[in-house]
């Protein structure tokens, strides 16, 4: 007869979810101190080419020259790479200490946020946004081209959510909310139907994804919610990973509306009611609208219990609006096509 004790599902599941976590975090520590160290020898380079600048070109010249020759197999000794040096330097120099969350992030990206940004605040609120969302110099780039801090950082939020959730979630919900979101979208023109936008974002479901913030995950679109006698259909459904609640997501592209508020209001019920689960918070709604009167929208969130915060939106086409008019409609092809002797007609589907 075995010994052994029998082990649970779900103690061995917990068991791996702590190793998972152990791991994420040591990588993250070895990346951190790795990127600091780095960043902190790049300072004290860009120091010294910074007090030698009455030499002018000639010594970042010379000294790119010596260092290749003396470390042949590393990167970054450039001409270029030492003026940017020096130009971070310059830019920090007068800070009592660099704030942490600019030595934990890449080299790369710290340059992009001198090269784009000039109060310190700021940068160190992207560097904030680098570490909790794991992006790229890339994306940083990207976020900082669509005035992420303006649109996330600065703008008055309107919602209900002090009053309608604990402080931990409505903090926290508050703070995920843009004002406006912008969607880099194809292929919509200015008078796309609410159904245009939907079906582009799903299209494009990454991209919105990293527009609305992390932890959002995907659930559906046009998400059906049923009574005994109607159906109802939610335009966009996720669920948020650190919130622990579903989000419902409602797109209106007209100018806020007060009876928007009660449609989404139901729509948050009906989801606490058939989907949330004990462990789950409660649901947030989020309406999308074209344009909004401040007013207004705080009149119409104090006439509901549900949590809901309301936001204009932007939509970004990925093909410029002029190029895409410049574009021939699907009739106009079809007439061209007819007119093709048939022999041109062969000759391109060839």
């Amino acid at each position: 007869m075995s010994n052994e004790l029998e082990l649970l599902d779900d103690d061995f599941v917990k068991i791996v979810k702590d190793i998972e976590k152990d791991i994420l975090d040591t990588r993250y520590n070895i990346i951190s101190k790795a990127n600091k160290e780095v960043v902190n020898f790049y300072l004290r380079l860009g120091k010294i080419i910074s007090d030698n600048a009455k030499y002018g070109n000639n010594f970042i010249n010379r000294l790119s020259v010596a260092l290749k020759l003396d470390f042949p197999d590393e990167q970054g000794f450039s001409t270029r790479n030492l003026a940017r040096m020096r130009k971070v330097y310059e830019a920090y120099k007068d800070l009592a200490s660099i704030p942490e969350e600019l030595e934990i992030i890449s080299w790369s990206q710290n340059c992009v946020l001198v090269d784009k940004i000039e109060d310190i605040d700021k940068r160190v609120w992207y560097a904030k946004q680098i570490i909790e969302n794991g992006w790229s110099k890339t994306v940083l780039s990207h976020q900082i081209d669509l005035e992420l801090y303006e649109r996330q950082a600065l703008p008055e939020k309107m919602t209900n959510f002090d009053d309608k959730l604990p402080i931990a979630q409505s903090e926290f919900a508050r703070d995920m909310i843009k004002d406006p979101y912008i969607f880099e979208l194809a292929n919509i023109g200015k008078r796309a139907k609410e159904r245009d936008i939907e079906n582009a974002m799903l299209e494009r479901i990454k991209n919105v994804l990293l527009e609305l913030g992390k932890g959002f995950s995907f659930v559906g679109n046009q998400y059906k919610i049923s009574t005994n006698d109607n159906d109802y259909y939610i335009d966009l459904l996720f669920y948020h990973l650190d919130l622990r609640c579903f989000v419902v997501v409602e797109l209106k592209n007209t100018e806020f509306k007060p009876e928007y508020v009660g449609q989404l209001g139901f729509y948050v019920t009906a989801v606490d009611e058939t989907l949330k689960k004990e462990t789950d918070n409660e649901t947030i709604g989020l309406l999308l609208c074209e344009d909004k009167d401040k007013l207004t929208v705080e009149w119409s969130l104090k006439s509901v219990n549900a949590p809901i915060g309301v936001a204009s939106y932007k939509v970004k086409n990925v093909i410029p609006q002029e190029i895409m008019e410049k574009l021939p409609t699907e009739e106009e092809l079809n007439l061209y096509i007819k007119k093709l002797p048939n022999e041109e007609i062969e000759e391109e589907n060839d």
